[in-house]
């Protein structure tokens, strides 16, 4: 009897010793032979994410909103900016512009001459070759008028236009040593303006130019024309000109802000400015009586354009492109894909 127990005793000692060994051997093999799944979820990014940069905005019908951006990126609401879907891009170019015919055709410009056009509201994005220099070629702005006619601006005084909705276009002005920076027109008259206070008119529909004496040696960034004779352009430190005559003669309006104005509307009731850091300027229909201020309190963003909405009853509602893409109402901002400001 004791032998048998000393023997249960010496085989349970050893059984005993030989679990330490065994756990190390258990650990080794794990770490040598059996690979660790791990399981990551996939985080899909927002539509609009606050490195986004949107220069050029479109609104073409009450609810759709189209905005074209940093790194050649596009997005599109049909809810008026409750929802947003970014579309796929046949570029990465900085898009400088965007301008619709209709909730479905739609063209965009950029660096590097880049020109792209949908004829299925963006579902499918097409780049157009375009004439260019071989110098420089970045479009700046695009505008969108009736009967697929559209005109494009940028460097090397490039002045393009369309007849077929984006799909071709021409060089309407040879090239100078100059950009132009905008463009706008009611019917067969149009206004031109650009670096070094540069503008040109036309009372053919494009067909030939005339020089436009400014008064100004500054830059003009937008302009403006409200009808065949009443036009706005602004420019670097705060200038504004006022004209009459459909740009045979422009007026300065006394200047209320130094920062930059980039854009400028005509609103149905107002003329409406927007720049840098946050300023936004108001004056009336004759452009004699000027105010400025801020798109929000506090707000120093900059913004390259500012767009009516055309929604019947949405007075002084506007979208802004620029440092943020955002939905201005008389008493709130509201920055689409952030909180508001």
């Amino acid at each position: 009897m004791e032998k048998f127990e000393k023997e249960t005793r010496v085989g349970v000692t050893v059984a005993t010793s030989l679990i330490p060994v065994a756990v190390i051997g258990a650990l080794l093999y794990a770490a040598f032979f059996v690979k660790a799944t791990a399981e990551v979820s996939s985080v899909k990014p927002p539509e609009i994410e606050r490195r986004d940069r949107f220069l050029g905005v479109a609104m073409p019908a009450e609810n759709v909103i189209w905005a074209a951006g940093s790194n050649g990126k596009v997005v599109r609401s049909d809810d008026m900016g409750k929802t947003w879907t970014a579309q796929t891009i046949p570029t990465a170019e900085n898009l400088q512009g965007i301008a619709a015919w209709d909730s479905n055709r739609a063209v965009a410009v950029g660096g590097n001459g880049v020109l792209i056009q949908t004829d299925d509201a963006g579902q499918t994005w097409n780049e157009v070759q375009v004439p260019k220099s071989e110098v420089a070629n970045k479009l700046l702005s695009v505008r969108a008028y009736d009967n697929g006619k559209g005109w494009a601006v940028g460097e090397l005084g490039a002045v393009l236009q369309t007849v077929d909705f984006g799909h071709t276009w021409k060089r309407a002005l040879p090239e100078k040593d100059q950009a132009w920076n905008d463009i706008s027109f009611v019917g067969n008259y149009g206004l031109l303006v650009g670096e070094f206070g540069q503008a040109m008119k036309t009372t053919d529909g494009g067909a030939t130019w005339q020089s436009s004496t400014s008064g100004v040696r500054s830059s003009l960034m937008s302009v403006y024309l409200r009808d065949q004779s009443n036009g706005v352009a602004v420019g670097l430190s705060g200038v504004i000109l006022v004209t009459h005559d459909g740009g045979k003669q422009w007026f300065m309006a006394e200047r209320q802000t130094l920062e930059h104005l980039n854009n400028v509307i005509w609103d149905g009731a107002q003329w409406v400015a927007v720049g840098d850091k946050g300023v936004i300027v108001t004056g009336d229909a004759e452009g004699r009586f000027w105010k400025a201020g801020r798109v929000s309190e506090g707000n120093l963003g900059w913004n390259t354009q500012v767009l009516r909405m055309p929604a019947a009853g949405k007075a002084n509602n506007y979208i802004l492109a620029g440092a943020s893409l955002a939905h201005l109402t008389p008493d709130h901002l509201t920055v689409f894909g952030r909180s508001a400001d």
